[in-house]
C-alpha cells in the first residue's frame, strides 16, 4: 500500500495545563474517509488544526501527501481545504463573488476565477442562486457554498469539521452526496461529526476520541464487532410458553432475558446463524414464534462503550 496522504506521529497538544491531544497517532490512505468521533472537547477540531497547519503540535508530527505540516506549512496549505463549524464566506458577497475571490487569491486569472466558480457552483447544485448575496442563501446553501470555497484550489485533501451540524434532514443528506462524490473523485477526507448515522454511511475507517487519546479504530464493523453484541429478538405466539422456552434456550447453550411487558425473549449470539439454533431450540419443544428478528451492534453501542466523558478542551 502507498504512504497514507494523511499521517499523524505521537500528536501531543498542550494548552498550558490542559492536554488537548495525548500522543495521538492516525494514518489516511487516499482516496477515503476518516471519521473522527468523540463528545464536544475530545480533542477533534484541535487534531483538525494540527494536521491543516494553523496550530503546531507541542510534540510528535504530521504529514500531509508526505510533507510535514510544520516545515513545509506553505506547500501543505496548498494542498488542503479546510471547511469549519460555521460558515465562513463572506455573507456580502455573492456565492459568484465569493469563489471568484477565493480564486484570485489562490493564484488564478480573472478568466480562470470565474470558469472555477461556475464550475463548482453547478457541481454543488448552487448556479440559480450564483449572483445573489450569501446572506440570502439557506443553511444547507451556505454550507455547500463553504464546502465549494475549500474546494477552490482542488486540493489533494479535504478537513470537514462536523459540516452538516445544525442542518436539516434532506440537506444533511445532499452534503452527504456532496462527500461521496468528492471521494468518488480520489478526494481525501477527514470528517469529524457526532452524528453516528453519518459516520456508519461515509466513513471508510473511524477513530474514537476520547479526552484527547485515542480509544478506538477501525471500520464500523469492526469497531461494532469489538464492543456489540448480537441478538436474536423472538416474541412467542403464546405467552403461556415462556416458562418452557427459557429453560430450552438454556438447555441449548444460550443466555435468554425475559421482558415480561412485551412477552420477548432477547438471546446474545455471537454469529448470525446461530439464529437458526434458537428457532431449532424453540420449535424442538414444541413452542410457536410470533416475530423474530436480528439485531446488529450499532456505532451508537460502540459511541457509548468507548467514548467516555472528556476532560480535555
Amino acid at each position: 500500500m502507498n504512504e497514507p496522504i494523511i499521517q499523524a506521529s505521537h500528536i501531543t497538544q498542550k494548552f498550558g495545563e490542559v492536554t488537548a491531544l495525548d500522543d495521538v497517532s492516525l494514518a489516511v490512505p487516499q482516496g477515503t474517509v476518516l471519521g473522527l468521533l468523540g463528545h464536544n472537547g475530545a480533542g477533534k477540531t484541535t487534531l483538525i488544526n494540527v494536521l491543516s497547519t494553523l496550530l503546531p503540535p507541542t510534540s510528535g508530527s504530521a504529514r500531509i501527501a508526505g510533507l510535514d505540516v510544520v516545515k513545509d506549512r506553505r506547500e501543505v496549505t496548498s494542498r488542503i481545504g479546510l471547511t469549519g463549524q460555521f460558515a465562513a464566506v463572506d455573507e456580502q458577497l455573492s456565492g459568484f463573488d465569493n469563489l471568484v475571490l477565493i480564486a484570485r487569491l489562490l493564484g488564478a486569472s480573472n478568466r480562470e476565477a470565474k470558469h472555477r466558480a461556475d464550475e463548482l457552483l453547478g457541481t454543488f447544485d448552487l448556479a440559480e442562486a450564483a449572483r445573489r448575496p450569501a446572506r440570502t442563501y439557506s443553511g444547507g446553501m451556505r454550507r455547500r457554498l463553504d464546502i465549494a470555497a475549500s474546494l477552490v484550489g482542488q486540493p489533494d485533501v479535504i478537513f470537514l469539521d462536523e459540516p452538516t451540524t445544525g442542518l436539516d434532514p434532506v440537506s444533511r443528506l445532499n452534503l452527504w452526496q456532496i462527500v461521496e462524490n468528492l471521494v468518488a473523485d480520489g478526494t481525501t477526507v477527514l470528517l469529524t461529526t457526532q452524528y453516528l448515522d453519518e459516520a456508519d454511511r461515509l466513513a471508510d475507517s473511524i477513530t474514537v476520541l476520547s479526552a484527547g487519546k485515542v480509544v478506538a479504530t477501525g471500520t464500523a464493523d469492526e469497531l461494532k464487532a469489538q464492543v456489540g453484541q448480537r441478538t436474536v429478538n423472538a416474541t412467542l405466539a403464546d405467552p403461556a410458553d415462556m416458562s418452557r422456552a427459557l429453560p430450552a434456550l438454556t438447555a441449548a447453550g444460550f443466555s435468554p432475558t425475559h421482558d415480561e411487558a412485551r412477552n420477548a425473549l432477547t438471546v446474545p449470539v455471537t454469529a448470525s446463524r446461530e439464529l437458526a439454533d434458537v428457532v431449532r431450540a424453540l420449535d424442538d419443544s414444541g413452542i410457536d414464534i410470533g416475530d423474530l428478528g436480528l439485531g446488529e451492534p450499532t456505532l451508537d453501542d460502540v459511541y457509548l462503550a468507548l467514548a467516555h466523558t472528556p476532560t480535555a478542551a
